[in-house]
């Protein structure tokens, strides 16, 4: 039998130790979120917001004192507001098509609510009151518009598919007194996709992508039936086609994008709703260019008070870095 020496063995064990940890331990979700801000959880990031929020209503003797950012919203777009009574105030040059659902509607009755607005397959179904992406579905036939119903017993939204090739989330803010407003961010969302190499399956390619790697229960309930499937060199596969960081988009800062004749833009469409004074408009749209001259935008959804700026989960982003946002408290 051949012996080692102390020192030996105890190298030996630790090249072992550490030669695994990528596979075991840095590659779980608990190791890869501790490691990236972007994904830490909302209490731990907003724990000192929290707690200036309590000295701002103690200021005010109120705990809802930012609804005054919005008059026109409930809670002034913080929790609780319904996306369609927010979309309804927007022109319609700057909207996708969009239906309201009640929960007790039909199958049968839904596609009827869809013929008359000219909607057809596929489009996004969402909760008229909810956030972070939750209940948020591409609906491609009737089995899954009849499954998406029988699941979401709640008031929810209809919109048409908008497969424009740019989306992006645009922060605006303006003092009720002031004739122009800020845009103090921009993110541009990349979507969770995976690129084949004509060797692993969607499975291994899965697990070498870390953010896909965080959303593997959803992924392998919608794409368990092709793991084993091999993409070819190049071939692009989109894992996620809704725009949100909480199911694997990569938020990225365009803040480079701001302009004085994009903020005009966003003044014009802004002071257009009664009411509305802050938040971030996600939209998308077929170009910068086309952004620019405010032409085939489509405004999915306008968030109030409890609204961020995107751009501050980049990869990367230092969460001590200043973000361009000044509250409107005057913070």
């Amino acid at each position: 039998m051949q012996s080692y020496s102390a020192p030996t063995a105890k190298a030996g064990i630790r090249e072992t130790l550490l030669s695994r940890l990528p596979r075991y331990t840095l590659k779980t979700p608990f190791w890869i979120r501790l490691r990236h801000g972007e994904f830490w959880p909302f209490e731990v990031v907003y724990f000192p917001i929290f707690i200036y929020y309590f000295w701002l209503s103690i200021k005010a003797r109120s705990f809802f004192f930012f609804s005054a950012s919005n008059p026109s919203i409930e809670t002034g777009g913080m929790l609780g507001e319904s996306k369609i009574n927010i979309l309804d105030r927007i022109a319609e040059e700057f909207k996708p098509k969009t239906v309201f659902v009640p929960p007790s509607t039909s199958l049968d009755g839904t596609l009827s609510l869809l013929e008359v607005r000219g909607i057809s397959f596929p489009f996004i179904a969402k909760p008229d009151v909810g956030e972070r992406g939750r209940g948020v579905e591409k609906i491609e036939s009737h089995e899954t518009l009849q499954a998406h119903i029988q699941k979401n017993p709640v008031d929810f939204l209809i919109q048409e598919y908008v497969d424009e090739s740019l989306e992006l989330g645009v922060f605006y803010y303006r003092y009720p007194a002031q004739p122009k407003g800020v845009v103090s961010s921009i993110v541009k969302k990349e979507f969770l996709t995976l690129r084949g190499n004509g060797v692993d399956c969607i499975e291994n390619l899965i697990m070498q992508n870390e953010r896909a790697i965080l959303q593997l229960p959803t992924l392998t309930v919608k794409y368990g039936h092709l793991f084993h499937q091999i993409p070819g060199a190049g071939e692009t596969i989109e894992l996620v086609n809704i725009g949100n960081h909480c199911l694997g988009t990569k938020f990225l800062d365009a803040n480079h994008l701001i302009t004085n004749e994009l903020t005009q833009l966003f003044d014009s469409i802004s002071q257009s709703i009664p009411g509305f004074y802050f938040g971030r408009y996600d939209l998308r749209c077929r170009s910068v260019e086309d952004l620019y001259e405010g032409r085939n935008i489509r405004i999915m959804e306008l968030n109030g008070a409890g609204a961020e700026p995107g751009h501050i989960y980049q990869p990367g982003f230092s969460l001590w870095k200043p973000t361009g946002f000044y509250s409107i408290t005057g913070g």
